[in-house]
């Protein structure tokens, strides 16, 4: 690490909508599917509850049922949570999106392209390097810590890799949040 003093810049990785599925549509070609507005459907058979997610595909409309609960007892849920499926709540459909358990057995995939922002704050970094870039991410979104950077200071790609010290791969997509020091350059 440098003896010289650090600027620090916190970042932040936020979510601007729910990310698209990639899912294949049983009906046409398209791989892509949505939430829409985010809807559950929940089935009583006496004392056991199914409860799915809806989804729809983006090209032909139609809807597929993601399972969330299978053959539950009432009992084992969680009062908010049903309440949470009855009024379709909007933060419960997005954990249940983001929950990997669910997304191996729907065998989806989550694409965020375009459902993600960067959130810094504008520093003049004509003289105050090295800079130490501190990123949180608010959701799992999966970016590559090197173009992140790369965006965020206005660098390009191999600039953020020469002058970058981190004991991590900058170039593996990642969704937890990290710490990094970019150098001068020279």
């Amino acid at each position: 690490m440098s003896s010289q003093p650090h600027t620090v810049l916190s970042w932040f990785v936020r979510r601007t909508r729910l990310p698209l599925l990639t899912l294949p549509c049983l009906d046409c070609p398209s791989k892509s599917a949505t939430t829409g507005r985010g809807r559950f459907r929940v089935n009583a058979n006496r004392k056991l509850l199914d409860v799915w997610l809806l989804v729809r595909c983006v090209s032909c409309d139609r809807t597929r049922k993601l399972t969330v609960h299978e053959r539950s007892p009432v009992s084992s849920l969680d009062p908010a949570e049903l309440r949470g499926y009855r009024v379709n709540d909007p933060a419960l459909v997005a954990s249940w999106l983001l929950d990997p358990a669910l997304a191996r057995r729907g065998h989806f995939s989550l694409d965020w392209t375009g459902a993600w922002r960067l959130d810094t704050t504008p520093v003049p970094l004509d003289q105050g390097w090295p800079v130490r870039v501190e990123v949180v991410f608010d959701d799992p979104v999966p970016v590559r810590p090197d173009r992140l950077i790369a965006h965020g200071l206005g660098l390009t790609r191999p600039q953020v890799l020469h002058r970058v010290k981190s004991d991590r791969s900058l170039s593996r997509p990642t969704s937890t949040g990290f710490t990094v020091t970019v150098l001068a350059e020279g």
